[in-house]
């Protein structure tokens, strides 16, 4: 069964990197010229999907602007001879159907999920959590989706974190199934110590089937006081279980000031515009250091 549906969560408030995000979205912050939310779409869209769900809460307008026409600005930059420009700035319009739902209370990224239950019906869809910008050649979504439909179950995005920070992400208890692909049984968000199943961590992807709206209606809340996304993935591992792919890519965490200014770093370093001026730029710096 192919993917066509993805909903991206993108009603966090950004706290970690305040105060850039008291009046910025954090999903609108700058990887070099595209806001990070672009990033994620554009991923999507290479991994076939064509209807798009953003979920945002009260001051995330600038998000619902940045996929709209701007005609006049796209007329104005066309008097200036920049069509190429011009093309790129009317193509994020015509990337997808992109439509927005706003959470109206920011209750966790479960319940966030829970709002796009209309907009999935019965059919299986992507969450790309807004927060995390992957870039490789092989688009993230694009490896889980396929994996899915191998396995017809829910698929988890994950990858290894380090020791010291497990407590900040979840923990998944995994079998090997063959290369980068396990089964999951269980797991736990933010686990201390000792509950610690593995380094393995859901990353900011997943595949997920439509059962998962019973169960987030039927959870309690969790860390934080929460609507925990990963206690209901939970649920669907204890019982059916669900797939998980080790994925390839770099992931940056947007929400999260180091995590910024890696991907402006590396982003840009590749930047066909500046990548080589920036190069030289860096390793000028890096003799000063």
């Amino acid at each position: 069964m192919k993917i066509t549906k993805a909903v991206i969560p993108a009603a966090g408030l950004g706290t970690r990197v305040l105060p850039a995000t008291k009046a910025l979205p954090k999903e609108m912050l700058p990887i070099v010229d595209k806001p990070a939310i672009q990033y994620i779409v554009e991923e999507a869209v290479a991994s076939g999907i064509i209807d798009i769900l953003i979920i945002t809460n009260r001051g995330k307008e600038l998000i619902e602007d940045h996929f709209d026409r701007s005609p006049e600005l796209e007329q104005r930059i066309l008097n200036c001879g920049k069509v190429e420009l011009a093309d790129d700035l009317a193509r994020i319009s015509k990337l997808a159907n992109i439509y927005f739902l706003r959470q109206k209370e920011t209750l966790g990224l479960g319940h966030a999920v829970n709002c796009a239950r209309s907009f999935v019906g019965s059919d299986a869809f992507a969450v790309l959590y807004g927060d995390d910008v992957i870039i490789g050649d092989d688009p993230a979504c694009a490896q889980l989706i396929r994996v899915y439909q191998e396995f017809g179950r829910a698929v988890l995005g994950i990858n290894k974190v380090p020791a010291a920070d497990i407590s900040k992400y979840s923990s998944l208890r995994v079998d090997h199934i063959k290369e980068n692909i396990f089964s999951c049984t269980d797991m736990i968000e933010k686990p201390a110590k000792d509950q610690v199943m593995s380094l393995y961590s859901i990353l900011g992807r997943c595949i997920l089937t439509p059962d998962i709206f019973d169960i987030l209606d039927t959870i309690k809340p969790g860390v934080g006081g929460e609507i925990q996304l990963t206690d209901a993935i939970k649920v669907l591992a204890n019982t059916v279980g669900v797939t998980a792919v080790e994925f390839t890519g770099v992931r940056y965490d947007m929400g999260n000031k180091l995590g910024i200014l890696k991907a402006c770093i590396e982003v840009g370093l590749r930047h066909p515009e500046i990548g080589a001026d920036f190069k030289t730029y860096l390793k000028d710096i890096a003799s000063r250091i």
